[in-house]
């Protein structure tokens, strides 16, 4: 099943060029109170909810896609994760280039471990990447996203991907500079997800997927996730042995080389098969 958000916070599951509205179900969720929930209440409840979708989804008429605004298939992520060079080439481009590193000591994903993104920095395909600093090189990187579908406390890697609930399209904008990379990458609007939420059961194998970034109909990026130095599984279990993952988490997998700048007029087009395209533009 393929699960989108759209225009004013509907539900809608896409089949082909169509986008189905199955928002009545999210009137089963449970009505929170002050403190809110630590996980996104949506894909808490997807399993659940999931047989009332696609019997909405046969009954309600499709929307053309390309009519509706695309949100980020996620609502309230309460954590964004990511990791860093976790393709070879990327680390190796980004050791060569002076315009990546800027002098900072650029260590594998072993050494570095993961880092945190703000949740504020996360929109949708329909919204545009607004470049924050423009007297500085910014990049984009797109990256294979896990969606965290139940509660993973120390979770083994045997048993991580039992822990997702979907996968999305990333694009992980990143500011170069010297400062930490939670700074760089957590600019509003830095964080895209999308088009949809692919869910886990339409994936076989998450390590066998072919991912591809171009900007102004140039390609840039092209690579396998089979590339990754550390898979997903991996992540999952070293990212669950330092904090508890929630159901809505977001877990960006790393970026291949090729990264490059982009500025104000660009658009990118970014593709993972099995799952689809995107198109964003920069402003």
């Amino acid at each position: 099943m393929k699960l989108c958000r759209f225009g004013e916070n509907r539900l809608g599951v896409v089949r082909g060029e169509g986008v189905h509205d199955v928002s009545a179900v999210l009137e089963a969720l449970p009505a929170h109170t002050y403190p809110l929930p630590e996980h996104d209440p949506l894909i808490a409840a997807l399993d659940d909810l999931r047989p009332k979708m696609e019997a909405l989804a046969d009954e309600t008429p499709a929307v053309p896609l390309s009519s509706v605004r695309l949100l980020p298939p996620v609502a309230s992520p309460r954590k964004i994760i990511g990791a860093p060079v976790n393709y070879r080439l990327h680390l190796d481009e980004a050791l060569e280039d002076p315009n990546i590193h800027h002098g900072t000591n650029i260590m594998p994903i072993d050494k570095a471990g993961l880092f945190l993104k703000a949740t504020s920095s996360l929109i949708g395909p329909s919204e545009p990447v607004t470049i924050r600093f423009p007297e500085v090189r910014n990049d984009h990187e797109v990256e294979l996203v896990a969606v965290i579908g139940r509660k993973a406390d120390r979770v083994s890697r045997e048993s991580a991907l039992d822990h997702v609930a979907g996968y999305a399209i990333g694009l992980d904008m990143t500011v170069r500079g010297t400062q930490e990379r939670s700074m760089r990458k957590s600019c509003d609007s830095y964080s895209v997800l999308g088009p949809w939420m692919v869910t886990a059961d339409e994936i076989a194998d998450p390590s066998d997927l072919d991912l591809e970034l171009s900007v102004n109909g140039v390609t840039r990026q092209k690579a396998r996730t089979a590339d990754l130095i550390r898979d997903l599984a991996t992540l999952i279990e070293r990212a669950s042995s330092f904090y508890t993952l929630m159901p809505g988490d977001l877990l960006f997998t790393g970026t291949p080389e090729g990264v490059s700048e982009v500025k104000a007029g660009d658009e990118m087009r970014a593709t993972i098969s099995s799952i689809g395209t995107m198109t964003v533009a920069v402003r």
